[in-house]
């Protein structure tokens, strides 16, 4: 599933691909993609006209603005969208299209068909879920180390799910949850309640840095994973631990571990990532 760095690359390059198209018509191949409003034709009318004035981003949620309207989309695990000319076919995976007056589309392509797209008024978008209850932003003035502490002390989850949990902290995934708490030196299984305010410290900043260079690199191009132009993300090339089990840690040499912690493959270093009590 694409995470803060991907969803940001693909805002950015969707937004340089369609901002002030005006659409045309919309075809929707899948209506349970459409989640607000109930009827597909409702959202396929209100989009009529409509202009495409912004492209922003609430941690993995795209949210396209047009003159009227935000459209929170969710890419769960295989959604894409893409920008092409409409003489150029389109295959059996690709779910609605936006089509514009200047004959291009906006295509969205989801082969596990898990994404979800809610339409709403511009200003309820953040009154009404999915948006309604997500945390900070990791790149957010009110993301501190004493924001993260005081969440943490106060729930006996082990430290990766806790960090899972977009109710606390929006954007962080399975990928960069795992090479923060490397950085960190901190195991998935420790209790989160049981960190120390410099562990604390040390995390907060390593969550920031590790994100802020995923989104430098475009992100982590893992299984399917491309921008809203085709191309990969490079951030996979400065993994320390996910995706790496038995290969040699870059700091110590010991050969990495994969496990599982909450339900989600872990990926971490037995040395440099002890289990404290």
């Amino acid at each position: 599933m694409p995470e803060l760095p991907e969803v940001e690359t693909v805002r950015k390059t969707l937004k340089s691909l369609v901002l002030n198209k005006t659409i045309d018509n919309i075809s929707v191949f899948w209506p349970n993609i459409i989640k607000n409003p109930a009827e597909v034709e409702q959202f396929i009318d209100a989009l009529k006209g409509e202009t495409i004035v912004d492209v922003g981003r609430r941690g993995k949620f795209l949210i396209i603005y047009t003159d009227k309207y935000a459209l929170v989309s969710h890419l769960r695990m295989e959604g894409k969208y893409g920008l092409y000319p409409k003489s150029e076919p389109f295959d059996k995976h690709t779910h609605v299209i936006f089509r514009f007056t200047d004959d291009s589309e906006l295509r969205y392509r989801d082969v596990r068909k898990f994404g979800t797209m809610h339409l709403y008024m511009k200003g309820e978008e953040f009154e009404k879920r999915p948006l309604l209850d997500l945390g900070p932003e990791p790149f957010a003035e009110d993301f501190t180390a004493a924001y993260l502490q005081a969440k943490l002390k106060t729930t006996n989850r082990k430290i990766k799910p806790a960090l899972l949990d977009q109710k606390l902290l929006v954007g962080l995934g399975n990928i960069y949850v795992d090479e923060a708490l490397f950085r960190a030196g901190i195991h998935p299984e420790r209790i989160a309640s049981s960190l120390k305010k410099k562990e604390i410290d040390l995390l907060h900043r390593e969550i920031v840095a590790t994100l802020s260079e995923a989104v430098e690199k475009g992100g982590s191009t893992i299984r399917t994973y491309v921008n809203s132009q085709g191309e990969i993300g490079m951030f996979q090339l400065e993994l320390f631990v996910y995706g790496r089990k038995g290969e040699e840690c870059k700091k110590c040499g010991r050969p990495l571990v994969k496990t599982t912690v909450g339900g989600r493959g872990t990926h971490f270093c037995p040395k440099c990532q002890k289990l404290k009590k």
